[in-house]
């Protein structure tokens, strides 16, 4: 009868990664989470930091796609979907960060005084 049969219904479209391959992704991103937090110490100024920082977390995460959600392994038009992520968001983060000097004066950073808002009740003074 049909109960006795076993089907091993395997596709194809997982792939195993040696225990040494995950083992050293797995230092690599203890050794990066360690240059992350020692990156923090040292003061290069804004503009160097923030690159310092996002270098640091694109390279974490490439490798834990690459590795960990096997990204290596699989089709060429997934990695291309993947570098035009990564391309796409760099390219919002810098328009946002060359516009941010344009208004950055008119920020008030005096919680204790807050401006009046422009719409609604207006402030009892009491």
């Amino acid at each position: 009868m049909a109960a006795t049969e076993h089907h091993d219904d395997h596709h194809g479209i997982s792939h195993v990664a040696t225990v040494k391959t995950l083992v050293a992704t797995g230092g690599t991103l203890l050794v990066l989470t360690i240059v992350t937090v020692l990156a923090t110490k040292i003061d290069f100024g804004a503009n160097i930091n923030l690159a310092v920082a996002m270098v640091i977390a694109v390279t974490k995460a490439t490798l834990v796609v690459l590795f960990f959600m096997h990204l290596r392994y699989d089709r060429l038009f997934h990695s291309v979907i993947f570098v035009s992520a990564l391309l796409a968001a760099c390219l919002f983060v810098g328009f946002t960060l060359m516009d941010s000097g344009q208004y950055q004066h008119t920020n008030i950073w005096n919680p204790s005084a807050p401006p009046i808002a422009p719409i609604g009740p207006r402030p009892t003074g009491g």
